[in-house]
């Protein structure tokens, strides 16, 4: 009775631990860009995302915030994530290099577009670009869309070598170039409106601290992404972009699925981010295939 007892007990772990396996190589793993003023909060704020598409393709997802956007695009290049939430040059690195694919665009204000700027305080007396020369400038990281790449390629137009032409510059978070603006410890810097408009909204800067000098064309918002691995999966990513388009209409009863103004997602594709592409082509900063 004893060894019976000892072998269904061995056979029912053996059974936990394969579904426990199973589980475990289901999971889907969500990447999120650094949205939020540090971890934590951004972490807070995009579970009820991660649980919501959990919920919608009945998998577990794990939120997994990257606090780069180069990080996050190799992250998504090297299958260590296998969903993400991105800036569009970050996407655009990924897709270059591992040809992961976007699938989705957030929707601000319902509108899928946003602006790199340039901010600096009005105190410094600077109007414009041309005021900049001999200035200290910061960048975003390098895998920013809007605080580099953008911004770098504006400079480019005009023959303007940052190494040369500001007495310095850094490179450093979106939060901390629009916080050290504030005080006057940086004459100017690259951000996005969204960010100015949230550290604005939130109290952490003073809208009289910021000064926007300039503005580009519109860019596409963050791509939502897939692996090149996930992206085989048609009906999965089917089943995806249905519970990202759902997300609007769930904002009415669950306001909290996004951050405020984040209205949604619109199903849009790689071609969609074909500008980014060609101003990462046009800086050097993005290598054609051969």
């Amino acid at each position: 009775m004893l060894t019976h007892w000892l072998k269904a007990l061995t056979l029912s772990v053996a059974a936990l631990c394969a579904v426990q396996a199973a589980q475990a190589q289901d999971t889907l793993r969500l990447g999120v860009g650094l949205f939020q003023p540090d971890k934590e909060k951004n972490d807070a704020t995009y579970k009820p995302l991660a649980d919501y598409i959990s919920a919608k393709l009945k998998r577990p997802v794990q939120l997994r915030t990257v606090d780069s956007w180069e990080g996050l695009a190799k992250s998504l290049a090297s299958n260590e994530t296998d969903l993400a939430l991105m800036g569009p040059w970050g996407y655009v690195l990924a897709n270059h290099e591992a040809g992961a694919q976007a699938i989705s665009t957030i929707l601000y204000e319902g509108k899928p577009e946003y602006y790199a700027i340039m901010v600096t305080n009005p105190k410094t007396g600077i109007n414009s670009i041309d005021d900049l020369k001999g200035k200290s400038f910061a960048f975003g990281d390098k895998g920013s869309t809007s605080g580099y790449l953008i911004p770098f390629h504006e400079f480019q137009k005009r023959g303007i070598n940052p190494d040369t032409h500001f007495s310095k510059v850094l490179y450093t978070k979106h939060q901390a170039i629009e916080t050290q603006i504030a005080r006057g410890e940086l004459d100017a810097g690259a951000d996005f409106n969204r960010n100015r408009d949230t550290m604005i909204d939130e109290g952490l800067i003073k809208a009289s601290e910021s000064k926007i000098i300039w503005t580009s064309a519109p860019l596409p918002n963050d791509a939502f992404a897939v692996s090149a691995t996930l992206a085989k999966d048609t009906a999965l990513v089917a089943q995806l972009r249905a519970a990202l388009e759902g997300i609007g209409a769930e904002l009415k009863t669950n306001p909290t699925l996004l951050p405020k103004r984040y209205t949604g997602f619109v199903t849009k594709d790689n071609a969609y981010y074909a500008p980014i592409r060609e101003a990462g082509l046009a800086t050097g900063k993005l290598v054609p295939k051969r």
